[in-house]
């Protein structure tokens, strides 16, 4: 097990390394925010989808099929408990620390901290199962995640049908149930676009995490990240255990589970006025700390 650990510590490692090039390039003003910016939407609504298609591009198995339903499943599942322990957990008198807090416990950095950490230990496979995690965050960060955070919010379907992971998705099991593996000159291109997914997602956390403060203050703010890193991933491999579930499921399950607080948080605290120097912090201290956690979780997980 220690081996396990020891594996996947350099595999965080190297994503580390990663973040601080993108810490570097803040620092020596080589990125802007408007240009850091326009590469995250870069990410968002090209590299990510062409990662996830990339990962479906194979001849259909039933096996590998049944897989995605059960990641699928437990992702689902997990977003249902970890709302409800949320609701009884965190309770503030500041609503707007309250909804930060409440969706940092939630939501988890499950693309742009898994999918690379999932690609380095399991190749292919481990994405191809992580994109079902990916799909059911986009779909409950856009319903409930927004709910959370909007005193406005109302229900749109074209929301959550048309963000990134979701279509991505879709083409992604078009292909896999159609006409896979696809002819090189499309599958190079999208092959290509789905390696930039690594390097330029760590860059974007490091430039962000230049910018954050490191203080935690409050019982609220430890719960929610200890919540995130520790107690999320240990229900979501407990619970997978007493479904008789192990291997690459178990193990992309629980790389997704552990990972820091989701990028999105500090993002929808933008958009809709909450605290948003709040939700900064806690991803950027999660993100920290999870160089620490992550390893310990994911190589239990991988001798199990």
């Amino acid at each position: 097990m220690l081996a396990n650990i020891l594996t996947v510590a350099r595999q965080v490692l190297i994503l580390f390394i990663l973040i601080g090039v993108g810490f570097v390039t803040n620092r020596a003003k080589i990125f802007n925010k408007d240009a850091v910016k326009r590469l995250t939407d870069f990410m968002l609504y090209v590299v990510t989808p062409a990662v996830i298609i990339n990962s479906f591009n194979r001849e259909l198995n039933m096996e590998m099929l049944k897989g995605l339903g059960i990641v699928f499943a437990a992702a689902l599942v997990l977003h249902i408990i970890n709302a409800l322990f949320s609701v009884f957990i965190i309770h503030d008198r500041d609503k707007s620390r309250e909804s930060v807090m409440r969706m940092a416990m939630i939501f988890s950095n499950c693309g742009y901290m898994s999918f690379p950490l999932q690609e380095a230990i399991l190749g292919s496979d481990g994405v191809f199962y992580g994109a079902a995690y990916v799909a059911v965050f986009n779909i409950v960060v856009w319903t409930y995640g927004e709910y959370v955070m909007n005193k406005d919010y109302k229900f749109s379907p074209r929301k959550i049908l048309l963000n990134p992971g979701i279509i991505g998705t879709a083409i992604g099991l078009v292909i896999f149930f159609t006409i896979a593996p696809l002819t090189e000159v499309i599958s190079a291109p999208i092959s290509y676009l789905a390696d930039l997914n690594t390097p330029v997602a760590m860059v974007i956390i490091g430039y962000h995490l230049a910018d954050a403060r490191f203080k935690i203050r409050g019982m609220n703010e430890i719960l929610s990240i200890a919540f995130r890193l520790l107690l999320s991933p240990i229900i979501m491999i407990a619970g997978l255990l007493l479904c008789g579930v192990h291997g690459d499921v178990l193990i992309v399950c629980a790389i997704a589970a552990s990972a820091p607080v989701a990028a999105v948080v500090t993002m929808f605290a933008n958009k809709f006025d909450a605290d948003t120097p709040l939700s900064a912090t806690l991803v950027s201290v999660s993100t920290l700390l999870s160089i620490i956690t992550m390893p310990i979780i994911v190589g239990i997980a991988q001798g199990l």
